[in-house]
């Protein structure tokens, strides 16, 4: 599971979501992404649940690249416990999305089957996404 290896605050609150995404928002690395449409959680098990999926669909040709990290801590109290006593500890690990996001990004591999890989990790977020294509700018020079 991806999460930081050290953390200068063990909890943090919860925070908004408010807004696009400002940076992140551009396929830079790849020919198709996975771009984020809504605003929401992404935890470390989806975010591997979608990498797996990506690297099955692709059968080793390729390459992905993981452009979210979960680096903000979600705390969750204990079941069945009562009120009071502090807050409750790290359950799990979560990367904050905005729509207008790069999620992951393939390359290295024909239209075809990009598409049919970003489409399967599709299934396996809650929040909602498209497939986008990298904009070439300025072919020839």
């Amino acid at each position: 599971m991806l999460m930081p290896k050290r953390v200068k605050y063990r909890k943090q609150m919860r925070g908004r979501m408010k807004g696009k995404a400002s940076r992140g928002v551009d396929v830079n690395f790849g020919d198709y992404g996975l771009k984020a449409l809504d605003c929401g959680y992404m935890t470390a098990r989806q975010i591997e649940a979608c990498r797996r999926a990506i690297v099955h669909e692709l059968k080793r040709r390729g390459k992905i690249w993981i452009r979210v990290f979960p680096d903000k801590p979600y705390t969750k109290r204990a079941a069945e416990t009562r009120m009071g006593k502090g807050k409750g500890a790290v359950d799990h690990w979560v990367a904050v999305i905005r729509p207008g996001r790069i999620l992951f990004e393939v390359g290295g591999t024909d239209a075809d089957a990009a598409v049919r890989a970003l489409n399967r990790a599709r299934y396996k977020l809650g929040i909602k996404t498209k497939v986008v294509a990298r904009e070439t700018m300025g072919e020839g020079s």
